[in-house]
């Protein structure tokens, strides 16, 4: 029964952090997982890896309501993802349990460094908006400021004209709009290197892959933000899935009471933490999240290596 209520109540911590921070799910799940809950690291994995799908299938109707998903570009980086997490799986269930922890602690690091890295230079573009529009800077209790491509050259300046049929006029001469750059077309060799790390990241770590999907959906893909979001969730279900299956047959057993008791309480805690983010600045939360995988990797480090 204690285990029971303990694996709730973490749950339930874990699920406040992912709704607030809008990652980590999975990485954070393992070393919780391992040391609160006494998992082996091996059942740690796998049982990650339900917890990462349960929640992204929850989380994909959602984004899909809001055509926040595309279909096609998802599951043609999905598919080839697969063959690295189908490796990865099988790799990762030979490799010792506290190899697997300290590459696990080494992988926080680098990320939780990235995150770090993120965050600041999303707080001096955040700045650097403000200080552009005249303002102070925002309050983490404040709305976020509406992104421009140029905050000075958005805004109307002293002698400048709007007439009635709506074109903006500048000492008399008509300003035309600037063509927005068509985006790059993704090159194939880097989305199947980001695909396929993608996928050797799910199936070794029994992680979600978020922390990494998003930016190569991004970058590899070029798609917005918004829509990287969403579609990362089909990545990681098909990901997620395939990781799975390629464990049947090993010696890796999952604890299903407790790892659907988990995930029922990261759910539950998910939708607390949703509506914490809505207040704060995205340099904040980045920054946040950086800071908790830098502790995390701490502490699994040190439990790994020195006790």
């Amino acid at each position: 029964m204690e285990l029971v209520l303990l694996a709730i109540a973490v749950g339930v911590g874990v699920g406040i952090v992912v709704g607030a921070l809008g990652a980590g799910g999975g990485i954070l799940a393992v070393p919780v997982l391992v040391f609160l809950l006494g998992m082996p690291p091996h059942a740690a994995t796998a049982s990650s890896l339900v917890i990462v799908l349960i929640t992204a299938v929850a989380s994909l109707p959602h984004h899909a309501r809001q055509r926040n998903v595309e279909w096609r570009a998802g599951l043609v980086f999905a598919a080839v993802s697969v063959l690295g997490a189908v490796i990865a799986s099988r790799i990762s269930a030979l490799v010792p349990a506290d190899a697997l922890l300290t590459l696990f602690g080494i992988m926080l690091v680098l990320v939780a460094a990235a995150m770090l890295r993120r965050g600041l230079r999303t707080r001096r573009t955040e700045d650097a908006e403000a200080a552009a529009l005249g303002t102070a800077p925002l309050a983490d209790d404040a709305a976020p400021i509406a992104s421009h491509d140029d905050p000075v050259l958005d805004q109307p300046g002293p002698d400048t004209v709007e007439t009635a049929d709506g074109i903006q006029h500048h000492h008399g001469e008509p300003e035309l709009p600037l063509s927005p750059a068509p985006p790059p077309s993704p090159r194939l060799g880097f989305v199947i290197a980001a695909a396929s790390l993608t996928g050797f990241l799910t199936g070794f770590f029994g992680v979600g892959g978020g922390f990494i999907v998003v930016p190569m959906l991004v970058i590899a893909l070029g798609l917005a933000m918004r829509r990287a979001s969403g579609t990362s969730l089909l990545v990681m279900i098909i990901a997620t899935a395939a990781s799975l299956l390629a464990r049947v047959g090993t010696e890796v057993q999952i604890d299903w009471a407790t790892t659907l008791i988990f995930a029922a309480g990261s759910a539950a805690g998910g939708i607390i933490g949703g509506p914490l983010s809505a207040k704060a600045r995205p340099s904040t939360l980045t920054l946040l999240f950086a800071a908790l995988l830098a502790g995390v990797a701490a502490v699994t480090l040190v439990e790994t290596l020195l006790l």
